[in-house]
């Protein structure tokens, strides 16, 4: 195991080093700098900062420097948020995109699975295609839109729970809902077309012919041999929520790496720019090696290379 979490590690830098580059020279293609929208400066001062930030170098240079940068575990001063760098700012709002991605995994999986094995179980019901329908409407429906239909509807209309903010366990269900919401929809459509597959094999017959009730069946047969799929689809959708939905966080004013990412595109803030994007990388690497894990945990037959 070791041996494969160097391996992996290894792996990932040349991909980490490939998203560091392109994201470096897609940033500098696009029209527009960092301090076009600034007030009108003097030459001489947009000079100096220029200058200050290496703007003034040629784009390769720029790239070499950044790149020496990097290696040295500096991600540098943001241009926008004056005497704060790009790591402290990662630092600061890290926790709080990771609390509501996973409470949105919790969201994803607590409604997706167990949707999935039901609507499987009693196909071709009445209940069936209501989970179809509402996995549908799940997918289909943009979490910007689901998010504030939900604001709507449980702060403006019932009064339940708060509308926006970041002040205790009660402001995480609204963004962790909207932020889950769609991928449990396409959860329970995998889930659902996976334990169909199991529930046509031949050992649960054998199982059904052999006395087992339904609910052992369903979970110690049926779900365990259906679980590798999810798995699957589970290690980058994790990564993705962890990171934050960057229009959820600015719905719902939750003070995550989302709002500061918009506003670093907005602004051509290109060291917070390459942050974000770096952290999504490596925990792209970091859930997918850990997927592989799970797999070799779940069934000792994968031998993981």
């Amino acid at each position: 195991m070791l041996r494969f979490i160097i391996r992996r590690v290894l792996l990932g830098i040349p991909v980490l080093v490939t998203v560091a580059t392109l994201t470096f020279f897609i940033m500098h293609v696009v029209p527009g700098g960092p301090f076009d929208t600034e007030k009108i400066l003097p030459p001489e001062i947009i000079a100096n900062i220029e200058a200050k930030y290496h703007l003034d170098k040629p784009l390769p240079l720029q790239y070499l420097l950044y790149m020496k940068q990097l290696l040295q575990g500096d991600l540098g001063p943001s241009y926008k948020y004056l005497g704060r760098d790009v790591a402290d700012i990662i630092r600061d709002t890290f926790p709080v995109s990771f609390t509501l991605g996973l409470c949105a995994v919790l969201v994803v999986l607590g409604l997706g699975i167990p949707a999935g094995m039901i609507s499987a179980y009693w196909k071709n019901s009445l209940l069936d295609r209501s989970v179809l329908l509402l996995a549908a409407m799940g997918i289909s429906v943009p979490s910007f839109v689901l998010g504030a239909i939900s604001v709507w509807i449980f702060s403006h209309h019932w009064h339940l729970l708060p509308p926006a903010l970041w002040e205790g366990p009660r402001h995480i269900i609204l963004p962790a809902f909207a932020l889950g919401a769609g991928f449990a929809g396409y959860v329970a459509r995998l889930t659902r077309t996976t334990v169909l597959d199991v529930l046509a094999a031949d050992y649960i017959r054998t199982a059904r012919a052999k006395g087992l009730t339904e609910p052992v069946i369903m979970f110690k047969h049926v779900l365990k041999n259906s679980i590798y799929p999810i798995v699957s689809v589970m290690g980058p959708l994790t990564a993705g929520l962890v990171t934050g939905s960057f229009v959820i966080e600015y719905i719902f004013s939750i003070p995550g790496m989302g709002r500061f990412f918009i506003t670093a595109v907005t602004n051509r803030d290109y060291p917070l720019i390459m942050g974000v994007t770096l952290v999504y990388a490596v925990l792209i690497v970091i859930a997918n090696t850990v997927v592989d894990m799970v797999y070799g945990w779940l069934d000792p037959r994968v031998t993981i290379k």
